[in-house]
């Protein structure tokens, strides 16, 4: 499957983007679709995750309750509202999926994924 992402851009502090990741080649199967992103210098860190098969969704400390993960059917296409984005947020954002399931407490874990979308980059300014 290929993933690709879409949806960044520039915005201000408390602004809002939601990305998109379609799958082409496939639908998106019952393995979990995760979000990461990986500011300069920085290691890739998870950003959101939802489980294909039974819809539970999970989210870091730092994306909780400002960001959502979710499906669309209709698009094939996973997609990640961010709002009151703040400059720390900015980085390139991937989302990744794999075939099979895996554990909820896995989902998190960038190595866990199979398929890797391009990125898209997220600019928030002050």
């Amino acid at each position: 499957v290929q993933l690709q992402a879409s949806g960044g851009g520039l915005v201000q502090a408390g602004g809002s983007l939601r990305l998109s990741c379609a799958a082409s080649g496939r639908t998106f199967g019952n393995g979990p679709v995760a979000w990461f992103r990986q500011a300069p210098g920085k290691e890739r860190e998870f950003v959101a995750a939802i489980d294909m098969w039974t819809k539970n969704t999970q989210y870091p400390e730092s994306t909780k309750g400002r960001f959502t993960i979710g499906r669309d059917n209709a698009k094939n296409t996973v997609y990640l509202e961010m709002n009151s984005l703040k400059p720390e947020d900015t980085a390139v954002y991937y989302c990744a999926t794999r075939s099979g399931r895996i554990v909820y407490s896995a989902q998190n874990q960038a190595g866990a994924y199979d398929y890797w979308g391009q990125g898209t980059l997220v600019t928030v300014s002050s």
